[in-house]
C-alpha cells in the first residue's frame, strides 16, 4: 500500500469512528479479564479463608476450585466473543475502509 493511500486512509471519518470504537471495545475486554485475574490473585492474597470453605460441609472440595475455574473459564468466554467481533465486524469495517481507499 502507497503512503498515498496510507494519508488517505488516516483522514478518513469512517476509520477514525472504526479506531475508536475497536480501541474503546479492547480496552473493556482488557480490562474485565485483568479484573477477574487479578481479582481472583487478591482473594487468594488477602482472604484465604474465605477460598478454603468447603462447598459441601465435610466434603473435600474448597471453594477456591471452582472460583479459579470460573476465571479461567471466563477468559475463554471473553476472548471467544473478542475474536468473534474481530473476525466479523472488524475485519468487514476494515476491508470497506480499504476498498474505498483504493478507489
Amino acid at each position: 500500500m502507497s503512503v498515498e493511500a496510507w494519508g488517505q486512509i488516516r483522514s478518513n471519518p469512517k476509520f477514525q469512528t472504526f479506531v475508536k470504537k475497536r480501541n474503546r471495545y479492547s480496552i473493556i475486554m482488557s480490562v474485565l479479564v485483568i479484573f477477574a485475574y487479578f481479582g481472583f490473585i487478591l482473594l487468594i492474597a488477602f482472604d484465604k479463608a474465605f477460598l478454603a470453605q468447603q462447598i459441601v460441609p465435610g466434603g473435600v472440595m474448597s471453594l477456591g476450585i471452582p472460583l479459579g475455574v470460573g476465571v479461567i473459564i471466563f477468559t475463554v468466554v471473553i476472548t471467544w466473543i473478542y475474536v468473534r467481533r474481530a473476525n466479523g465486524e472488524f475485519d468487514d469495517t476494515n476491508a470497506e475502509i480499504v476498498k474505498e481507499a483504493r478507489n
